[in-house]
C-alpha cells in the first residue's frame, strides 16, 4: 500500500476502494501508520467528504479492528438507543430500564463527559455501580436483567478510539461522516437490531442548527439500515438543559425520581418518545401513542423501578437509592442563585450552563480529569417561567471547587425580559 497515494487520492476528491479503506484503518489501528498519514487523511475526508460506498466501507472496518459483542443466544429484541449529548440528558437512565421492563434488551455502552456535556458513565458512577465490565459480564448482566450499563471495552471498535482521540486534536471533530461513522462503527458492533438515535439541537448541543442535525441524522439512519438494522432518528431541542438536573448524582436522583412517576414534564417527555420509538422498533407496539402507554404503565406497577434497581445492584452499585434517592450524596458546598431583575426568563443557555457545571468540577475539560460525582446544578426556574428580583433560580453544589467561576457563567446564561416568552409547547422537534 503507496500510503500518501491514497492521501492524494482522496485530498483530490478521489473515491477510495473498500480494500483501501480497510488496510489504511487496519495498518493505522497496528501503529504501521503514524498519526500524522492518518490526520492527514482525516483532513482530507474533512473537506472532500464520502461517498456512500466509502462511508460503509469505513464504518465496517472500524468494527472490524476489534471484537462484536454477540448476542444472537439472546431470545428477545436487542435495541439501543444513542444521544449526540447535551446538558441535562440523563435520558438512559430513565429509558434503559423502563424498555427492559417492557421486554426489549438494552446492550447500553455509553461513554464519559467531556467539555460541556455530562457522561453517562459518570452519572451511573455516582449509583456506585461498575461500568468497567469486560465482554462475558456485559452479556451475563444483559441476559440476566434485560439490560445493562457500560463503557466502550478495549476491543471495541479500537479504531474508533484511536482515530476519535486524533481527530480531538486536529481540528476534524466537525465532520458529519466522520462523526457518524464513530458514533455507528460502536452500536453496530454491540449486535443489536434496532436503534433510536436521540440527536440534540441547540446552543447546548452539538449540532447547533436543524439543517446539520437533520443531515447526520439521516446519514447515521442510511449506514445502519444498509446493514439490515431498524433506525429511527428523533430531533430534540437543547437550547435550555433536559430536566432541572445538570451534573452527577443530581442527574441521577432526577432519572430516579422519572421512574418513581416523578420529575419534570420536559424531561418525561422525552425519555417516553424515546422508549415508545424502541418498542415500535422492536415490535412490541404497533405506534408511538401504544408505546407510551404500556410505559407508563410499567411505571405506575413498579416494574420499571424494580429494573432499575436489579441492574444497580448486579453492577455492584446501592440498590437502596434506587428507593431513596435521597441518599445519593451531593457536593457538601452549596449555593443559592438569585434573579438579579424581575421579568420572563428568556434564554438559559444550556452551553454556558454546561461549562459552569465543569467549573464545580461535575464534567471534564481533559479525559484525564477527576469528576466529582456530587457537584453539579438544580434549576429552580426554566424558560418561560415568570421571575422576580430576588427569586432562587438555581442552586449549586460542589466539594473540591470554588463558585465564582460557575457563578458568573450562570449568571452570563440567562435573559430575562419584561415581556411573556413564548415557549414551544415540545421538545421533540423532527423525526427521521
Amino acid at each position: 500500500m503507496n500510503v500518501p497515494l491514497i492521501i492524494i487520492k482522496k485530498r483530490d476528491g478521489g473515491s477510495l476502494t473498500s480494500d483501501e479503506i480497510s488496510e489504511f484503518i487496519e495498518r493505522y489501528t497496528k501503529g504501521q501508520i503514524p498519526d500524522y498519514q492518518m490526520a492527514s487523511l482525516l483532513m482530507a475526508i474533512f473537506f472532500k467528504g464520502m461517498t456512500d460506498y466509502e462511508l460503509d466501507s469505513w464504518t465496517e472496518a472500524m468494527i472490524r479492528s476489534g471484537k462484536t459483542l454477540y448476542l444472537g443466544d439472546i431470545n428477545g429484541p436487542k435495541i439501543d438507543k444513542h444521544s449526540t449529548g447535551g446538558v441535562g440528558d440523563k435520558v438512559s437512565l430513565s429509558l434503559a430500564p423502563l424498555v427492559a421492563a417492557c421486554g426489549i434488551f438494552v446492550p447500553m455502552i455509553s461513554g464519559r463527559g467531556l467539555g460541556h456535556t455530562g457522561g453517562t458513565l459518570d452519572k451511573l458512577e455516582s449509583l456506585g455501580m461498575n461500568v468497567n465490565l469486560d465482554t462475558e459480564s456485559i452479556k451475563r448482566i444483559l441476559k440476566e436483567n434485560n439490560l445493562v450499563f457500560a463503557g466502550q471495552t478495549e476491543d471495541l471498535c479500537p479504531a474508533d478510539r484511536k482515530i476519535y482521540a486524533l481527530r480531538d486534536v486536529t481540528g476534524t471533530v466537525d465532520s458529519i461522516p466522520l462523526i457518524a461513522s464513530s458514533i455507528m462503527s460502536k452500536k453496530l458492533a454491540e449486535g443489536i437490531e434496532g436503534l433510536v438515535l436521540d440527536v440534540k439541537v441547540g446552543k447546548g448541543a452539538f449540532m447547533k442548527d436543524r439543517k446539520s442535525a437533520s443531515l447526520l441524522a439521516m446519514t447515521m439512519k442510511k449506514i445502519g439500515e444498509r446493514r439490515g438494522i431498524k433506525v429511527k432518528a428523533i430531533l430534540t431541542a437543547m437550547d435550555e438543559p433536559l430536566g432541572n438536573a445538570c451534573g452527577g448524582s443530581v442527574e441521577a436522583i432526577e432519572a430516579i425520581e422519572m421512574l418513581h412517576g416523578r420529575g419534570p414534564e420536559d424531561y418525561r417527555e422525552v425519555v417516553l418518545h424515546l422508549s415508545a420509538w424502541m418498542l415500535v422498533l422492536a415490535g412490541i407496539c404497533k405506534n408511538v401513542a401504544e408505546g407510551k402507554k404500556l410505559c407508563d404503565d410499567k411505571i405506575r406497577s413498579g416494574e420499571a423501578i424494580e429494573k432499575m434497581r436489579g441492574v444497580v445492584i448486579a453492577q455492584g452499585g446501592d440498590g437502596d437509592a434506587v428507593d431513596n434517592p435521597s441518599k445519593l450524596p451531593v457536593g457538601k458546598k452549596s449555593k443559592i442563585i438569585t434573579a438579579t431583575s424581575s421579568g420572563y426568563l428568556k434564554e438559559l443557555d444550556a452551553y454556558k450552563i454546561g461549562l459552569a457545571c465543569v467549573a464545580l468540577g461535575a464534567g471534564r475539560l481533559k479525559a484525564e480529569d477527576k469528576v466529582d460525582h456530587g457537584a453539579g446544578i438544580i434549576l429552580k426556574a426554566k424558560v418561560g417561567d415568570r421571575i422576580s428580583k430576588g427569586d432562587e433560580i438555581a442552586v449549586m453544589y460542589t466539594s473540591t471547587h470554588d463558585f465564582d467561576e460557575a457563578e458568573n457563567l450562570f449568571h452570563e446564561s440567562i435573559q430575562i425580559v419584561e415581556t411573556p416568552v413564548y415557549k414551544p409547547k415540545s421538545l421533540i422537534l423532527e423525526e427521521v
